[in-house]
């Protein structure tokens, strides 16, 4: 047997600078690289709206002459129809583009933030609520469509369209250039002020749906406790008044963004407006060489402000993005890969697992969790780990899971530090069976097929068989074929508990971690698993946690031994010194 291992790294210091800022401005520059064919895009979009309003004003111009001939307005209406298809096919591709963009951001940060969660281990599964991670998951990534797929393009092209386009202006009126370019400042201000009060009140409203979220979430689990003792009405009405606060601050959200569309709305019509009056005035004194000029300008106050328009519209998305940066920043950080050249081998012959003063915590609020735990399991033996709740025995598996670190203390297999094992390698030492086993929604062969993919048929067939499941999947309609639902639906509990002895049979691991493999099992059904797991257990390392008396003896007359945790330590003097 070959074990791997890697030398950790010394951390380094983190940085002072603020995370969730520095995760904002990194995803900022990935966006940006990411829009570049959205903003070109738009600037050829309003390129192309500029040369349908040049082809507008010159109808106008004619159609309002006395005299001229009718060819010229022919040909301006033919190019603004070439424009105008042009221009539609460019915005169906631009729609196309920004959702690609908005969708492959939300794919890469939700992969990252799952891998975060799920590499964490059951820390932060405890000490958060399980409905705050799926709105972490769900409904914050999904916030920040709009930075990716809206903001980020309105924010270059907010910049870039209105300067292009006051240019084009300045070729023929310069003055008019110059009252575009002051009333655009206007847009900017008012956006700040509505803009802060709408992150402001989005932080508030998302807060709220979180909320309502939790409780809800809360009151499904507590469903029968709820209406055991009457509390169905009180429990309405909390959930209510939770929906109506959801409510309320969604439409304040509401609220304060159309003050930034107001502002631009005023900044439009003024720059209108005054672009009008000039016009007028230049007409009537005969001062303006051509009418097309200043029909052509006028027509240009619209696509002047539009890119501003989008601008102002998705500018509360970037208040959206600073509150979804704050929490998806404050997930651990995934382990650093380690290079090639620092992994090295472990030769070992046989097995040998050793705690050697090991302790762990969780928090320190609330004390250590495990305490000087020292003892040894040889190859082949069987170790019984019994204590009542909470007395430590599911977080010593989770040690040898991987999930967590010890604080104190060193867990060593074959004499190497299981801190150090490549977690490939210590997934493939392991087998686990739990309280209640994940299957997922497929056939019993696909369930079973989960603990080694590369498994053919045969030894499929052949750990069903030593599991059991073959004599219940025998009165199945399709026998191992048989579709389960999610979470193991259509069996009952004995029966998905054994699907998960067949994944460890298949697996052939030579480390066996059982926790609670008999919860929640009638004593009929409970002697048949352990019979199942006696047959498992032979040749291999076993560490059964367990509180079932009929577990504890199992071992008995196997050679077996058996230690017992309370609060976190040793009560059994003699398994110490086993170590």
């Amino acid at each position: 047997m070959t074990i791997m291992t890697t030398h950790t790294k010394a951390e380094r210091p983190t940085p002072a600078a603020d995370p969730a800022k520095l995760w904002l401005r990194t995803e900022s520059g990935l966006g940006r690289k990411a829009a570049l064919p959205l903003v070109l895009a738009g600037l050829a979009s309003s390129l192309l709206a500029a040369g349908q309003a040049w082809f507008t004003a010159q109808m106008l111009a004619d159609l309002l002459g006395t005299d001229g001939p009718d060819q010229p307005v022919l040909g301006a209406a033919m190019g603004f129809a070439v424009l105008a298809l042009a221009r539609a096919g460019l915005g169906i591709a631009t729609e196309g583009l920004a959702f690609r963009l908005g969708a492959d951001a939300r794919k890469r940060l939700r992969g990252d933030a799952l891998r975060r969660i799920l590499g964490s281990g059951p820390g932060l599964l405890r000490s958060t609520h399980s409905a705050e991670l799926a709105a972490l998951v769900v409904d914050r990534i999904e916030s920040l469509d709009g930075f990716f797929a809206r903001w980020l393009p309105a924010a270059s092209l907010a910049l870039i369209c209105p300067l292009a386009l006051a240019a084009l202006v300045a070729w023929f009126d310069w003055v008019a250039a110059l009252v575009l370019l002051g009333t655009a400042l206007l847009v900017p201000v008012g956006m700040a002020f509505s803009g802060i009060g709408a992150g402001r009140a989005a932080q508030r409203q998302f807060t709220a749906m979180t909320r309502l979220q939790t409780r809800f979430l809360d009151r499904m689990r507590g469903i029968a406790t709820i209406v055991m003792h009457g509390r169905i009405e009180d429990e309405a009405k909390a959930l209510k008044q939770a929906a109506d606060e959801l409510r309320r601050r969604t439409l304040r959200v509401m609220r304060v963004a159309f003050v930034g569309s107001a502002v631009l709305d005023c900044a439009a019509a003024f720059s209108l407006v005054l672009l009008a009056l000039r016009a007028g005035a230049a007409l009537a004194g005969n001062t303006l060489a051509s009418p097309a000029n200043a029909i052509f300008v006028l027509l240009l106050v619209p696509e002047f402000f539009a890119p501003l328009r989008s601008f102002s519209a998705a500018y509360q998305d970037q208040f959206q993005a600073r509150d979804a940066a704050a929490a998806l920043s404050a997930l651990p950080a995934l382990p650093a890969q380690e290079p090639p050249r620092s992994i090295r081998t472990v030769a070992a012959q046989g097995f040998s697992l050793v705690f050697d003063d090991v302790g762990l915590v969780w928090d320190e609020a609330r004390g250590p969790v495990l305490s000087e735990i020292s003892f040894r399991v040889n190859q082949g033996e069987t170790l019984v780990v019994a204590g009542p709740s909470g007395s430590g025995k599911s977080s010593l598996i989770e040690i040898l899971l991987g999930f967590v670190r010890p604080t104190t203390g060193r867990v060593l297999i074959n004499g190497a530090d299981i801190t150090d094992l490549v977690p490939q390698a210590l997934s493939r030492l392991t087998a686990w069976i739990g309280q209640k086993p994940v299957l997922f929604a497929g056939s019993l062969r696909e369930n079973i097929r989960f603990a080694r993919p590369e498994a053919s048929d045969a030894e499929v067939e052949d750990a069903a068989q030593a599991a059991r499941v073959s004599a219940f999947a025998a009165s199945l309609p399709q026998g191992l074929d048989t579709q389960v639902g999610e979470g193991g639906f259509g069996l009952s509990g004995g029966q998905a508990q054994r699907v998960a002895i067949a994944r460890a049979f298949l697996k052939n691991a030579p480390l066996l971690l059982l926790d609670e493999p008999t919860a929640h099992l009638d004593p009929a059904t409970e002697s048949e698993v352990l019979d199942s797991l006696r047959r498992l257990a032979l040749g291999r390392t076993t560490i059964l946690v367990t509180h079932s008396t009929a577990a504890q003896d199992w071992n008995q007359g196997q050679g077996g031994r058996r230690i017992d945790l309370r609060d976190g330590r040793l009560v059994d003097p003699r398994a110490r010194g086993a170590a």
